[in-house]
């Protein structure tokens, strides 16, 4: 095991690299799948020195010695530490990031990816495989998805651009969903949030069975196919889109839901 202490600017590079541990407080933090050899530049860095440490065993762990995924939440009132730090690893690297305050850019990695945020921005760039985003109330970005997203948050909000999922499942309080997907025939989307808005855009040619409902939320969508049902307490849209194959499903408490169609190819 080798341990360095960062109190400057500075740049390491590390032999193999198999799974990544980085935890920062605030500043930026970008984390990128490469092909040359796995690398960290710390471009800035306050007072507060980061801890690096890679094991034999690929592990890579770039951290504030007192800063803990369990105790990540103690640190909204502790003294602002900032610093801007990029890495590159191998795109099946397993990758787990935590920020406080600070924004994240994970980019192009194919296996297991987890980010947690207390309130900065996370932005999933070409991510594929295995995505768990879990925020208090930062915002979560996602571009060309491929593969399963996980997201929860209380009030942060969420963004699929050009999302392919396989599965996609989120979980906010009140946070916005705002999702353009391409479903497969295999694909699964799970919505749910109390007071957030969900947006939902699909093709205009897809084949979904879809399920809507909310408590108090108005549903509109531009499918002609899928049907409009009240009840006390619960208003439903539901139906087939095409032949079906791909499900789609959101619930609201007070939230609006709209699906959109995109436009005819």
């Amino acid at each position: 095991m080798r341990q360095w202490i960062i109190e400057k600017p500075e740049q390491l590079t590390f032999d193999a690299v198999s799974k990544l541990n980085v935890r920062i407080v605030a500043g930026r933090l970008a984390v990128l799948a490469s092909d040359g050899p796995p690398a960290l530049e710390v471009a800035d860095i306050d007072s507060s020195p980061l801890i690096v440490t890679h094991e034999d065993d690929g592990t890579l762990t770039v951290a504030y010695k007192d800063l803990t995924w369990d105790g990540v939440l103690g640190w909204l009132r502790a003294k602002r530490r900032e610093t801007t730090l990029t890495l590159t690893v191998p795109k099946d690297c397993t990758i787990n990031a935590g920020v406080v305050s600070a924004s994240a850019v994970v980019a192009g990695f194919e296996g297991r990816t987890s980010v947690k945020s207390v309130a900065g921005e996370i932005v999933l760039d070409g991510v594929s495989g295995e995505i768990h985003a879990d925020t208090v109330s930062g915002d979560v970005e996602s571009r060309g998805l491929v593969g399963d997203l996980s997201f929860k948050s209380v009030s942060g909000e969420l963004t699929v651009a050009e999302g392919t999922p396989r599965r996609l499942r989120a979980t906010t309080v009140s946070g916005r969903i705002t999702a353009d997907l391409r479903l497969p025939p295999t694909g699964h989307v799970t919505l749910s949030s109390v007071s957030g808005e969900i947006v939902l855009r699909l093709p205009h040619e897809v084949e979904a069975d879809v399920t809507i409902r909310s408590t108090s939320g108005r549903i509109d969508t531009a499918f002609t196919e899928l049907g409009h049902s009240s009840q006390p307490g619960m208003k439903t849209l539901t139906g087939r889109i095409g032949g079906g194959m791909a499900s789609l499903s959101a619930t609201t408490v007070s939230a609006n839901v709209t699906l959109l169609k995109g436009e005819q190819a």
